[in-house]
């Protein structure tokens, strides 16, 4: 994973063990991060254009969140909320 943001843990220099990054689209990188996610800016595959994951942030590329594997989204907690009561 060439371009990663999130400086030199992203390249592979950080002290912690490899772990497994997985996109949205279920692709998945073995990186060596302590990152809770990545950001995947290379958009290589011909599907990332029209992927329902890419965020195109203003003033910056597009890119793609890639998260450890078996971890949760960070919005999942609000999935069983119902209302504001």
């Amino acid at each position: 994973m060439s371009k990663a943001r999130g400086g030199e843990k992203a390249q592979g220099f950080s002290s912690s063990a490899p772990r497994t990054f997985r996109a949205g689209c279920d692709r998945e990188w073995i990186v060596q991060s302590a990152e809770p996610d990545l950001a995947y800016t290379e958009q290589a595959f011909p599907e990332c254009p029209t992927c329902p994951h890419r965020v195109e942030p203003e003033g910056g590329p597009p890119f793609c969140t890639l998260r450890p594997v078996g971890t949760p989204h960070p919005f999942a907690v609000l999935a069983g909320l119902t209302g504001l009561e």
